[in-house]
């Protein structure tokens, strides 16, 4: 499966999510990307994150574990985390489910474990 990570620059960049869905969802098929994840970094082992997903029929997911996973071996591959780390990921904040993500990494482990909670939809 294949993740793209996009980092934004500020909190507020990222709350202001927009976009093409059609175009996204073409973008997405032909590079076949299972998610794209786009991130913010509060502190170093903070993150809120938000994930359009087109490819899934809908604008955006207000928890996604195959991402998290996905970004918390990116980072650690990266060193932009520290080799043993518990990354407290928030997602869904900003469509109104808040949910949220923790991705453990150990540096004995190549293995990276996700939990979390999200809101539940009624119905």
């Amino acid at each position: 499966m294949r993740h793209l990570v996009l980092a934004s620059a500020t909190r507020e960049r990222l709350a202001d999510l927009d976009y093409d869905f059609d175009r996204l969802l073409r973008l997405m098929r032909r590079l076949d990307l299972t998610t794209v994840q786009l991130v913010w970094r509060a502190t170093p082992t903070v993150f809120h994150v938000r994930d359009p997903l087109p490819v899934g029929g809908v604008v955006e997911d207000a928890a996604t574990g195959a991402a998290a996973a996905a970004f918390g071996a990116y980072a650690r591959a990266l060193s932009l985390v520290p080799a043993e780390a518990r990354l407290t990921l928030h997602q869904g904040h900003d469509m109104g489910r808040p949910s949220l993500l923790e991705v453990d990494l150990h540096a004995d482990d190549p293995r990276v474990r996700a939990t979390g909670a999200a809101v539940g939809l009624a119905g």
